[in-house]
């Protein structure tokens, strides 16, 4: 018996919830991929079979090719939140870590949350942040040159040229 595929993706709230047949928990570096083997966590295998890498994320679906769906569900990961005392604190802070191009997730509450890293969270705190190290889902920020929208996915468009050098 073939294993079945997931061949297209939809943001969630645009999928038939009603026809979940799954849930599939994943970490981060698993929700950006074109082909890889998954394992909904009832323990049914499926292959993620996409004409693109996509970024999936939390609430998305995932259409297999008999009609039903598999929602994704973001693993929780050690992962860093900082805070700074004022909005110029976090600002700034948000500087010095897009300055070392790491992936972050700009939280509802106004934080920043990073994947831990003893280094990078040694510098925010000598810059003044505050960090609060959890266990919690990570969905970093796409990046100007990601795009998406109703449908297919298309995000993860890579794009070298960002405008300064690196030496």
């Amino acid at each position: 018996m073939a294993m079945k595929r997931a061949i297209q993706t939809e943001l969630a709230g645009h999928w038939p919830r009603d026809n979940a047949v799954g849930v599939v928990t994943l970490a981060y570096d698993d929700r950006h991929r074109r082909r890889l083997r998954l394992t909904t966590d009832s323990g049914e295998a499926f292959l993620l079979d996409l004409d693109r890498a996509s970024v999936l994320r939390e609430g998305d679906g995932l259409r297999l090719e008999d009609g039903s769906w598999v929602e994704v569900s973001a693993a929780p990961e050690d992962v860093v939140d900082v805070y700074g005392d004022t909005a110029r604190a976090t600002a700034r802070l948000a500087w010095h870590l897009g300055n070392r191009h790491l992936p972050v997730q700009i939280l509802d509450d106004g934080g920043i949350r990073f994947r831990y890293d003893h280094v990078i969270e040694a510098m925010v705190q000598g810059l003044g942040g505050g960090t609060v190290r959890k266990q919690a889902p990570f969905t970093p920020e796409g990046g100007a040159y990601e795009t998406g929208g109703v449908g297919h996915h298309h995000h993860g468009v890579e794009h070298d040229d960002h405008g300064h050098r690196h030496d």
